[in-house]
């Protein structure tokens, strides 16, 4: 009797994680996202994100803590897929497919940008695949955004990529290497 308790309790389990994973992603309550920056040559920089929302709450300093690892939206790990080779903060990133990470403090944040791809948000604990960790800009937003927005603005050889959140905007150019 309790070997067939156990597999029940098994069946119900896997149940329950594939009914979940099959989700659609789009009823989330931080909904899938994507920024695209995109090349004169053809080639692009696209970044697929969840987008949490404010709904009231302290970000920076609260739900976002100062200081620690951010998956940078909600979820899965922002992806971060170039098809060019890129100068990121002073930094040589190899077209290719990584994950973006932060770490927000009130006066400069700093971009991870990490090889392991396809992981979960939380908790943060691939150091060791790091390709680049680089500073980035910070300021504030002219209004209060409620839905965590991440976006390029193209320029010549390359983007500013814009992390908007709450009233904090963070940056970072990111250019093409020719």
């Amino acid at each position: 009797m309790k070997q067939r308790i156990a597999l029940l309790t098994l069946v119900l389990v896997a149940v329950a994680t594939l009914a979940f994973a099959q989700q659609d992603k789009s009823k989330r309550a931080s909904p899938p996202a994507q920024a695209v920056c995109k090349f004169s040559d053809g080639k692009s920089i696209t970044v697929d994100y969840s987008s949490p929302r404010a709904k009231g709450r302290k970000i920076y300093g609260g739900l976002v803590p100062y200081g620690e690892v951010w998956r940078t939206g909600a979820n899965e790990a922002t992806s971060f897929v170039t098809t060019a080779d890129l100068t990121v903060g002073g930094k040589d990133v190899p077209a290719g497919s990584y994950t973006i990470f932060t770490v927000p403090t009130a006066d400069k944040w700093t971009l991870i940008i990490n090889k392991k791809t396809g992981e979960w948000g939380i908790p943060y604990k691939y150091e060791s695949d790091e390709l680049a960790r680089v500073d980035m800009g910070v300021g504030k937003t002219p209004v209060p955004i409620e839905n965590f927005t991440i976006s390029f603005h193209e320029m010549g050889n390359g983007c500013h990529m814009y992390l908007d959140w709450e009233n904090t905007r963070a940056t970072i150019e990111l250019t093409e290497k020719k």
